[in-house]
C-alpha cells in the first residue's frame, strides 16, 4: 500500500475544504421551509409572467386543473371518456347499492366525483366510496351509536365525520404537509388493507348465510363465535345462491386478468349478478323461503345535510377521532392509487392537490347526504383499462348515477342481499394482496414485520389497533435507523485510490497504520452517544487485532464524514470526546469530506482549531495519503503542528 502514495502523489495540492459563506437566519428557515413545504416550486411560472391577469388565470388553472386542460379536450376525448364513464357507471351502481345496504345512507358516486373532475390533477382515478373507510367509519360510530336502533343519530355522525375527513384532508393540501400521508409505509397499507379486507369479507357471512343478528364486533373470534352459535339459523338456500355469485365473480376477474382485453367482463359482472339476482328472486319468490331482498330503496337525489351536522353533539369527538383516521387512509390510498397510473401514462399528478381535492370533495360531499370517498383500486383500474382520457369519466358515471337514482331504484326491490354481499367479499378478496407479502418477506424482513403486525392487528383485534401497531412498528423502525446508525470499516480498492466498505468488497484492503470508519447517517443527539462508544469500541478492537498478528501499531483514526449530511451540537460535543479518547491513545484523528452544514457549525464551535486545520481532508484518499506520508517522514505520535502545516493546510 506504501507504494501507491509515494512522494510524487503527496506533493500535489490537496484540495481546499470550503467553508460556505455564513447566511442570515432568517435567510436560513426561509430556505428551509421552502424545501420542506414547496419542494416543487410550484409557483415558479407565475414569476415568469409580466402580467396581473395572466398571473391570476395561471392561478386558477393551478387550484383548478379543470380549467388548464378542458380547452384543450376534443371529441375523441369525449368518446373515449364516455365508453369508460358507462363502464364504471355499471360497477358504481351494485357496488354502491351494497355498501348503502351494509352501512345505510344514501349513494355517494353523484357529487363528489363531480367536485374532482373539477379539482382532480389525476386523469384516471375514479372516485367512489372505499370499503375500508366505511368499515372504519361503521366500526367506530358504531361503538357509540347502533345504526338500528338509532339511525338518524347515526347518519349525522357519518356526515359529520366525513366533513372533518374532507377538513383535514384539504389542510393537509393547502399547508403543505402532505408528507405527513407517506408515515403510512407501502408496507403498513398493504397488511393494514388486507386485514381491513379480511373482516370485510368475514362481515359479509351474514349475507351469504342468511342470518339476522350478527355481531357488531369486527375481530374474527367475536365473528366466527357469532357464526357458529347460530348454526340453527343458517339457510342453505342464501348460502348455495352467495356461494354461485361468488363463484361467478371470482371467475369473471380470473378470465379479466388473464386477458388485458376481457376487462369489461369484470367490470360488467357486479350489475350482471344484480339483474341475474333480482329476475330469480321474482320468479321464483326466493324472498318467502328465507333469502333476504333489499326491499324499497329512497328514490331520488341526495338532499342537503348541511343541518345535520353533528357539531353540538356529546358524540363529536369520535366524529372528529373517525374523521381523521377514515380520511389519513383514504388519503393514502386515493393518492397512492393515482400515482400508480399515472406513471403507467407517464404523466405527473400533484400529491397536494390531490388533498385538496379529495378534501373539497369531502366537505362537499358531507353537505349533500355523502359518506366519505376516495380513489378506491378496483374502480380506477376499471377506468384506466376501459381507456379513459380524462376526469370526464367521472363526470359520465356521476350523469349514470343520478339518472339511476332518480328512475331505476324501484327495479332494485328483489334484489338480493347474499348478491350484494357477494360483490363486496369479491371485491375484497382482490384487495388481499398476499404476494406483495410474500415480496416484502423476500425484500426485507422487517416491512414484512410490519405488514403482519397491521394485519393481525385488524382481523385479532379492531382497525385502531392494527393502525398503531403498524405505525408504532415503522415508527420504531425509523427511531432505530436514526438511533443505531451504521458504522463500518473502509479499506482501499486494489490499484485505485478508492475506498469502499470492507464488507462489500472483501478484496478491499486495509492501510496499514490506519483505520478509516464510515458513519452513514446525520450525527444528532439520539445516537452521538452510542456513536461515541461505538467508536471507541471500533479502535480498541482494531489495536487487538493489530497486537495479535504483530504488524505495525495503529497511528491515525480516519472518520469519513461523506454521508454525515447535519450534526448538531451534541454530535460535536461527541466528536470532542472522541479526540480525546484518541489524543489519551496517542493516535491522530483525521475528518474526510465533511459536508456543507457539518464544516460550517464544527466552525463555529471552534472544533476545527481543536482538531487543526491540517487534519481535515476533501476525499478519504488525500487523507490516507496524509497519513503515509507522516508515517514514512516522521513518527506521527509527535508530529508537530509545525511539521503539519508544512504539508499542506486544507481548510
Amino acid at each position: 500500500m506504501g507504494t501507491a502514495f509515494d512522494d510524487t502523489s503527496r506533493s500535489r495540492q490537496p484540495h481546499r475544504v470550503a467553508i460556505p459563506p455564513a447566511k442570515p437566519f432568517l435567510q436560513t428557515l426561509k430556505s428551509n421551509l421552502k424545501e420542506t413545504l414547496f419542494p416543487d416550486d410550484p409557483f415558479r411560472e407565475l414569476k415568469k409572467q409580466p402580467s396581473a391577469s395572466r398571473k391570476l388565470l395561471l392561478g386558477l388553472q393551478y387550484f383548478i386543473p379543470i380549467l388548464e386542460w378542458a380547452p384543450r379536450y376534443t371529441f375523441a376525448f369525449f368518446r373515449a371518456d364516455l365508453v369508460a364513464g358507462i363502464t364504471i357507471a355499471s360497477l358504481a351502481v351494485p357496488q354502491g347499492i351494497s355498501l348503502l345496504v351494509w352501512m345505510g345512507g344514501v349513494d355517494s358516486s353523484f357529487v363528489p366525483p363531480l367536485v374532482y373532475a373539477m379539482l382532480g390533477s389525476s386523469r384516471d382515478v375514479a372516485v367512489g366510496t372505499v370499503a375500508v373507510a366505511s368499515l372504519l367509519i361503521s366500526t367506530m360510530l358504531g361503538k357509540e351509536v347502533s345504526p338500528v336502533e338509532n339511525p338518524k343519530l347515526y347518519f349525522q355522525l357519518a356526515v359529520t365525520a366525513t366533513f372533518f375527513a374532507g377538513v383535514f384532508e384539504a389542510s393537509l393540501g393547502f399547508l403543505r404537509l402532505g408528507f405527513i400521508v407517506d408515515f403510512l409505509s407501502h408496507a403498513t397499507i398493504v397488511g393494514f388493507m388486507s386485514g381491513a379486507a379480511t373482516v370485510v369479507c368475514l362481515q359479509q357471512l351474514k349475507g351469504i348465510l342468511g342470518l339476522v343478528h350478527f355481531t357488531h364486533e369486527t375481530d374474527i373470534v367475536s365473528v366466527m363465535r357469532s357464526i357458529f352459535t347460530q348454526t340453527h339459523q343458517w339457510r342453505w338456500e342464501s348460502g348455495i345462491l352467495g356461494c354461485c355469485f361468488l363463484f361467478f365473480l371470482l371467475t369473471t376477474r380470473y378470465f379479466s386478468k388473464r386477458k388485458s382485453y376481457f376487462f369489461w367482463i369484470n367490470a360488467m359482472a357486479p350489475l350482471t349478478s344484480v339483474v341475474l339476482g333480482s329476475v330469480l328472486v321474482y320468479f321464483t319468490h326466493a324472498e318467502k323461503h328465507g333469502v333476504q331482498v333489499i326491499g324499497n330503496l329512497k328514490k331520488g337525489l341526495n338532499p342537503l345535510s348541511i343541518t345535520d351536522l353533528a357539531f353540538g353533539s356529546p358524540h363529536l369527538m369520535v366524529a372528529i377521532k373517525t374523521g381523521i383516521i377514515t380520511g389519513i387512509i383514504a388519503l393514502a390510498e386515493g393518492v397512492a392509487v393515482g400515482r400508480s397510473f399515472a406513471q403507467y401514462k407517464n404523466y405527473h399528478i400533484d400529491g397536494n392537490k390531490e388533498m385538496i381535492a379529495f378534501g373539497t370533495m369531502n366537505i362537499v360531499g358531507s353537505l349533500t347526504s355523502c359518506y366519505l370517498t376516495s380513489g378506491p383500486f378496483s374502480r380506477t383500474a376499471v377506468n384506466y383499462n376501459a381507456g379513459c382520457k380524462t376526469a370526464v369519466s367521472n363526470i359520465v358515471m356521476a350523469v349514470a348515477v343520478m339518472f339511476t337514482l332518480l328512475f331505476l331504484t324501484p327495479l332494485f326491490h328483489y334484489t338480493p342481499l347474499v348478491v350484494l354481499s357477494s360483490i363486496i367479499m369479491a371485491a375484497m378478496l382482490g384487495l388481499i394482496d398476499y404476494e406483495a407479502a410474500f415480496h416484502l418477506w423476500k425484500v426485507d424482513k422487517y416491512d414484512f414485520a410490519v405488514c403482519l403486525g397491521a394485519y393481525v392487528g385488524v382481523v385479532f383485534g379492531s382497525v385502531e389497533t392494527g393502525l398503531v401497531i403498524a405505525v408504532a412498528i415503522s415508527l420504531v423502525r425509523m427511531l432505530l435507523f436514526l438511533a443505531r446508525p451504521k458504522t463500518g470499516l473502509l479499506g482501499n480498492i486494489p490499484n485505485s485510490m478508492i475506498y469502499r466498505s470492507m464488507d462489500q468488497y472483501p478484496n478491499a484492503e486495509s492501510v496499514p497504520g490506519v483505520m478509516i470508519l464510515q458513519i452513514d447517517a446525520p450525527v444528532y443527539f439520539a445516537n452521538a452517544n452510542y456513536l461515541r462508544e461505538r467508536i471507541s469500541r471500533w479502535i480498541d478492537e482494531e489495536e487487538d487485532k493489530l497486537k495479535s498478528r504483530g504488524g505495525s501499531s495503529l497511528q491515525f483514526v480516519i472518520l469519513d464524514m461523506t454521508s454525515i449530511g447535519n450534526i448538531d451540537t451534541s454530535g460535536i460535543s461527541m466528536l470532542e470526546e472522541v479526540k480525546k479518547n484518541t489524543d489519551r491513545k496517542e493516535l491522530k484523528l483525521v475528518l474526510a469530506n465533511p459536508r456543507s452544514e457539518v464544516i460550517k457549525k464544527l466552525d463555529k464551535s471552534q472544533f476545527i482549531k481543536t482538531i487543526g486545520q491540517e487534519w481535515i481532508y476533501l476525499t478519504v484518499a488525500e487523507a490516507v495519503a496524509a497519513c503515509n506520508y507522516m508515517l514514512h517522514t516522521c513518527n506521527p505520535k509527535h508530529v508537530t503542528t509545525a511539521e503539519a502545516n508544512g504539508q499542506d493546510s486544507n481548510v
